[in-house]
């Protein structure tokens, strides 16, 4: 059959998985702490049909040879862990992380997590949870009688609130927010739920204090938002549909050429 079949047809698949990506990132574009993923792409085996720098004559070599492409293939879906926009919420459990770094999770099994989503809430143990109900690592528990409206969390991660103590308002501190990052981000593995986990690739977790040792800065009362980029995803959209279209192309244009050989005999 001819080669160019399963080339485009290797084409079209790739760009549909591009698409896949494209479409996933704008349905996340308003989802906290997002980070977008952009598809990598690397072309197949070729099929040597001469090699360079064979004898042509008894004193010269070929300077080019003959390879022949066989397509393209997905090769990775790297996610970009560009800085999102900070949003003011007012909401004394949000935090935002402006640099680098994630928040610790224990999920219910007991195992590790971690996000970019500073989405919190305080459950009825007075404990800062995910609005999953997973817990904050390391533990952050509000006292009895704690006022909701003085939760402060500092830039270094020092979490205080006030509650009533012989007749006054009295400020305690609760807790300290840990910020923990990674040699290789881009190799942690996404479960959902804006939740990451390690793997090989990633390497080990090095915990640190918000704005210290390269650990990026708390900002209390914001959300971080989707680093998506709504333009630019709408050209990458339409770049991978107009070459969805012009390998689709190749394929009818070489079944039209088979069609012809097929005719030669009439």
């Amino acid at each position: 059959m001819v080669r160019s079949l399963w080339t485009g047809a290797s084409g079209m698949m790739g760009q549909q998985a591009n698409i896949d990506i494209v479409s996933n990132n704008l349905a996340n574009v308003n989802t906290h702490g997002y980070k977008k993923q952009r598809a990598d792409f690397e072309d197949l085996i070729y099929q040597t049909v001469r090699t360079a720098g064979t004898p042509a004559t008894e004193d010269t070599v070929t300077p080019v040879g003959i390879q022949m492409g066989h397509g393209v293939k997905l090769a990775d879906t790297q996610r970009v862990f560009a800085q999102g926009s900070l949003q003011e919420t007012q909401v004394e459990t949000d935090l935002a992380i402006a640099g680098e770094g994630f928040f610790k999770i224990q999920m219910y099994d007991g195992s590790m997590a971690y996000t970019r989503n500073g989405n919190f809430k305080v459950d009825s143990d007075g404990r800062m949870v995910t609005s999953q109900g997973y817990w904050l690592v390391p533990d952050v528990i509000m006292p009895e009688n704690f006022l909701p409206s003085s939760i402060n969390i500092s830039k270094d991660g020092r979490v205080s609130v006030q509650v009533p103590r012989d007749g006054e308002m009295v400020e305690v501190d609760v807790g300290r927010i840990e910020l923990y990052r990674f040699p290789n981000p881009v190799g942690l593995s996404t479960i959902g739920e804006n939740l990451f986990k390690t793997t090989q690739a990633s390497g080990e977790a090095i915990v640190g204090i918000p704005g210290y040792e390269g650990m990026g800065q708390l900002h209390h009362k914001f959300l971080e938002m989707s680093n998506v980029a709504i333009v630019t995803e709408m050209v990458n959209l339409i770049i991978a549909q107009r070459a969805y279209e012009f390998n689709s192309r190749t394929i009818q244009t070489s079944d039209n050429m088979l069609g012809t050989a097929t005719t030669l005999k009439r």
